[in-house]
């Protein structure tokens, strides 16, 4: 019996797509939607699979949305990033919340490292060097008033007394 004699295996239909990508990791539904669409599934197919998935437990927004936001804060991005990019997942407004409150992370204090972890203090007695502290912060997705101050909290300069 060589290659070509084995039986050809049936396609996986939607379910067991979705299924397949929910083992490696949590997916939105907008995602699985969009993935199953990806790999030719017709969308009432998908859409029915996904509400089977979701009436098991299999896939649920609000553990995808709050997995995802402490996978984001632990690599040091802030809240409005996060809440920024769920939105993009196409999750409800109460889901973001719950999932930044599911967090529990000391957003000061997450600033604050990622500067301490950049910058030196030394450099930061440079206004433009503060400036680009700060704007590093806010691109990572934290709002100003705590990027100013964990750039404030890493050094004061000599002749500024307010760190700006």
């Amino acid at each position: 019996m060589g290659f070509g004699d084995r039986p050809e295996r049936p396609k996986p239909d939607a379910y067991q797509k979705a299924l397949e990508l929910l083992v490696r990791r949590e997916h939105s539904r907008r995602d699985l939607r969009r993935k199953l669409g990806l790999r030719g599934a017709d969308p009432e197919e998908a859409e029915a699979a996904i509400e089977k998935l979701a009436g098991l437990g299999y896939q649920d927004d609000l553990r995808f949305a709050t997995a995802f936001a402490r996978d984001r804060a632990h690599s040091g991005y802030g809240p409005v990033r996060i809440r920024q990019e769920l939105a993009g997942h196409g999750l409800p407004a109460d889901a973001v919340v719950q999932a930044l409150d599911a967090c529990e992370t000391d957003w000061a204090a997450s600033a604050q490292a990622l500067v301490d972890k950049r910058f030196r203090p030394a450099e930061l007695a440079d206004p433009a060097r503060r400036r680009k502290a700060v704007d590093f912060l806010l691109r990572r997705g934290f709002d100003q008033g705590c990027a100013y101050g964990a750039v404030r909290g890493r050094a004061q300069a000599p002749d500024d007394p307010d760190g700006f």
